[in-house]
């Protein structure tokens, strides 16, 4: 009898599961494998209804992707937008969090205006955004032509290179790419800004009294106090910032459609596909990203795994 229970339980477990793994199954699985055999034939797009599934599988699409300087340069961009607006994001929320740490008047509506960035939809966003530098009628530009001296405006979503003179030395500015890492690291500064802030309010604050009565600076106390035990959600959040805005692709497109020099691995795949409808090609550079975030989503679960085993 107790068997039978078990069986009847079992059954019933695998009944309540079945409408979630089917979904899973038609949403997620059968579009991924059917990712991976387009990587290995050769597809246009004109061509994807009367291709076959087994048709001619070859590794040519990876060999010319791999092949390709533009891929490799693409994933440069991407290295250097996912680090600089990881690190802008999670400082920003950082800066945020101590500085709302503390009550005071108003407290709760500085909080929620925090989260407009982030709740915001993105077309909107972008749109302001590409308004305000706009080089002709941008309020950014006017304010620093006539507050600081600007020779003439910056085209800051189109100009793949600007120079700025330090010491006498005129130096090389990537202008675009760091306004859609400004952008990107503005954007989503309030997800590591509730993070930090919720981490911050389970602090306990015998340590920093303690601190303060033997004579420790805020700084000190920052230091040797607070930034240890917040390292470990900074360690979370770096790593999903950094699988996110991996695999980011509608902020830059809406931005600057990947031109001067924001051109980043999803966009370069977007163009694969839609410009020069290579179907294959397409899938092929998908996989290897695909690939590239599986070992970063690694990277993620044996974060955890290590910070579990400390706790434990």
């Amino acid at each position: 009898m107790a068997r039978t229970l078990k069986q009847h339980d079992a059954r019933t477990g695998l009944l309540l599961l079945t409408p979630t793994l089917v979904i899973v199954l038609a949403v997620v699985l059968v579009p991924l494998a059917w990712s991976v055999l387009i990587a290995f034939q050769r597809v246009r797009l004109i061509d994807i209804g009367r291709t076959g599934l087994l048709e001619k599988l070859t590794p040519d699409n990876f060999a010319r992707v791999l092949a390709s300087d533009v891929l490799w340069h693409s994933l440069r961009t991407t290295v250097v937008y996912t680090a600089g607006s990881t690190i802008l994001a999670v400082v920003l929320g950082l800066v945020a969090a101590l500085a709302l740490r503390r009550p005071f008047r108003g407290r709760s509506l500085v909080r929620a205006a925090m989260l407009i960035p982030y709740v915001a939809p993105v077309v909107a966003v972008t749109f302001v955004w590409r308004v305000l530098l706009n080089p002709e009628f941008g309020i950014v530009n006017s304010w620093g032509t006539r507050l600081f001296g600007w020779d003439d405006p910056i085209a800051f979503l189109s100009q793949a290179r600007g120079e700025i003179t330090l010491f006498g030395l005129d130096v090389p500015v990537p202008t675009a790419l760091l306004t859609v890492i400004a952008f990107e690291g503005w954007r989503y500064f309030p997800f590591a800004f509730l993070f930090l802030l919720a981490r911050l309010s389970a602090l306990p604050g015998d340590l920093e009294e303690a601190a303060t009565v033997d004579g420790a600076t805020p700084t000190q106390r920052f230091r040797h106090i607070v930034l240890p035990q917040l390292m470990p959600v900074i360690a979370v959040l770096v790593v999903l910032r950094t699988i996110w805005t991996f695999n980011e692709f509608d902020d830059i497109f809406l931005l600057t459609g990947g031109a001067a020099g924001t051109e980043v691995v999803s966009v370069r795949v977007y163009e694969l596909l839609t410009v020069q409808r290579n179907v294959g090609a397409a899938a092929a550079q998908s996989v290897l990203l695909a690939a590239v975030l599986v070992l970063l989503l690694g990277a993620y679960l044996w974060l955890l795994r290590r910070r579990e085993a400390t706790k434990a």
